[in-house]
């Protein structure tokens, strides 16, 4: 069993319930618009390198979310550093049923890392990224959801 679904598992014991929202509760309609709403450019620009960054003492998003989490980010192509095109388009549609556009705190993608007592789940199987909805990557991710370009 690799690390993550154990500590999923560890959190479904905790919590009584999965953490990451499935996607099969969001209709199709309602993804289809999401991604009509949101920019694909400034999410491939800005909010996927989010996912590669490294974080002293955590995981990177990428390690965790490219195996074994309902919320799948593509694999890197052997020696690349980031994702092509055909990739990203792919990692975009990924988000679709944990972001609600416009609303950063309905939005999984937004609270699983956050801190709780900054508006995020209580539990997030990476560890918290953020302690504060202050910090830039998290404004980052809330800009894109509020349809900057």
């Amino acid at each position: 069993m690799t690390l993550a679904a154990l500590l999923i598992m560890m959190g479904i014991l905790l919590h009584g319930r999965a953490a990451p929202l499935s996607a099969a509760r969001l209709s199709r309609a309602q993804q289809t618009d999401a991604a009509a709403t949101l920019d694909f450019e400034f999410f491939r620009t800005q909010v996927q390198p989010i996912f590669l960054k490294r974080r002293k003492g955590l995981a990177r998003c990428y390690v965790c979310h490219s195996q074994g989490t309902a919320f799948r980010l593509q694999p890197l192509s052997s020696g690349s550093a980031s994702w092509n095109e055909t990739e990203s388009r792919r990692n975009f549609e990924a988000t679709l049923p944990f972001v609600v556009p416009g609303k950063p705190l309905a939005s999984r993608l937004l609270t699983m890392p956050l801190a709780a007592d900054a508006g995020g789940v209580a539990f997030h199987p990476g560890g918290k990224h953020w302690s504060s909805q202050d910090d830039p990557e998290w404004q980052t991710l809330a800009a894109w959801l509020r349809g900057t370009k």
